[in-house]
């Protein structure tokens, strides 16, 4: 080989390693996606956008499978969560350790949306932190297993996220594979992730009731539909299933009929509630009916889409404003669940159907009955940690 041709094969390659960054792919719930370490990124932010779509390897609008990166080709599996550690003054104002931005990505576009959080990958936040060494546990015991909170704060929503989850003290890790609980999605059982949204009301909009009414009357060209237009976590509208099948002719949540009647109802939920209808991600858009009478373990189904495309399972943030909303008077899911739901004290429990299995959701509310937090328990797994090419 010419001393030309090696010194052009030494820059390509030279290159090709530059365009490498540090990550850690993790499940969090019924999602996974690739958590960075803020510091690893260019501090000029106009330069994430390639490397956060050369990480999932979007766009791919021939083939929608992002086969060229990490993504998965559904939005569950398309997503990015960017940490760094508290600022001085995050931690002596919130109380938190560390902060965090979600990025859900474009799967055969070059969309990067920010408007949202991610409920399932928001379970991981305080184990990627404590393995990065952004979390001090010289508070915890020496030895032995305990549980260590991570207090984090979700740039998206402005809110407050809180993790828990148990910690091999003699390692400083956190311990993932306890058989301690299984959930619906995902095979097996492994170690119980609690997940707290602080005053999760207004994460988008700055109102839980950004229509001003627990139920709203939505005109589109197929005709007027009832929806409960709720924000906590992040703005979804809930609309009734049975209406949705009444006025497609369908039971079909995939059908193109419901997808379409489902995208003009979201989109003018949207404008109802004071948010973009062009942007796919927010607000979410799910539908609402009673479970079958022999179905003693549900109090409500739910069948929700992400990115116009239903679930297979619920966007967790989908899940947790359901049951914010299950617990306030008047809402299509209230509706449903008031003779169902369990009640136990402040803290309210509603226990929902997807297309995946039964979650058990919380909302607590404190003395003037104002949502105070809203709970749910994810599993999580590390799967890899490296370099990714983008």
């Amino acid at each position: 080989m010419s001393l030309a041709n090696a010194a052009r094969n030494s820059v390509r390659q030279a290159s090709s390693i530059s365009r490498t960054i540090p990550a850690t792919f993790l499940r969090g719930g019924t999602s996974k996606g690739i958590f960075l370490n803020q510091s690893h990124l260019p501090q000029d932010r106009s330069k994430w956008d390639e490397i956060f779509l050369g990480l999932m390897g979007s766009p791919d609008p021939d083939y929608g499978r992002q086969l060229n990166g990490m993504g998965g080709g559904v939005s569950s599996l398309s997503k990015i969560c960017v940490v760094q550690p508290a600022s001085p003054e995050q931690q002596r104002k919130l109380g938190v350790d560390v902060e965090y931005t979600f990025v859900q990505v474009g799967i055969r576009d070059t969309i990067l949306d920010y408007s949202g959080n991610c409920g399932n990958l928001s379970s991981m936040i305080g184990v990627f932190a404590l393995d990065e060494g952004m979390v001090d546990t010289a508070h915890t015991p020496s030895k032995g297993k305990d549980r260590l909170t991570v207090r984090s704060f979700n740039t998206n929503t402005q809110k407050v996220v809180n993790t828990t989850f148990p910690l091999d003290t003699e390692s400083g890790l956190a311990e993932l594979s306890l058989p301690e609980t299984r959930i619906a999605g995902v095979s097996g059982e492994a170690s119980q992730i609690r997940l707290d949204f602080h005053r999760p009301g207004g994460a988008r909009t700055g109102k839980l009731m950004p229509s001003g009414a627990p139920k709203a009357q939505l005109d589109i060209q197929e005709g007027v539909f009832r929806a409960s237009l709720i924000d906590a976590t992040n703005p979804t509208v809930f609309v009734d299933r049975l209406e949705i099948i009444n006025a497609s002719g369908t039971e079909d949540p995939s059908s193109p009929e419901q997808l379409r009647l489902l995208e003009s109802l979201r989109r003018a939920g949207a404008i109802r509630m004071g948010l973009d209808p062009e942007a796919q991600a927010q607000p979410k858009i799910a539908m609402l009916n009673a479970p079958r009478s022999s179905d003693v373990e549900a109090d409500i189904e739910i069948i929700a889409l992400s990115m116009g495309v239903p679930h297979k399972a619920v966007p967790m943030t989908v899940g947790l404003c359901l049951g914010v909303a299950g617990n306030i008077n008047g809402t299509l899911a209230h509706e449903i669940v008031q003779s169902r739901a369990r009640n136990s004290g402040k803290s309210r429990l509603i226990k929902m159907r997807h297309p995946g299995g039964v979650v058990e959701v919380g909302a607590s509310f404190d003395a003037e009955d104002e949502v105070e937090s809203a709970s749910v328990i994810r599993t999580g797994r590390r799967l890899m940690k490296g370099h990714v090419w983008y």
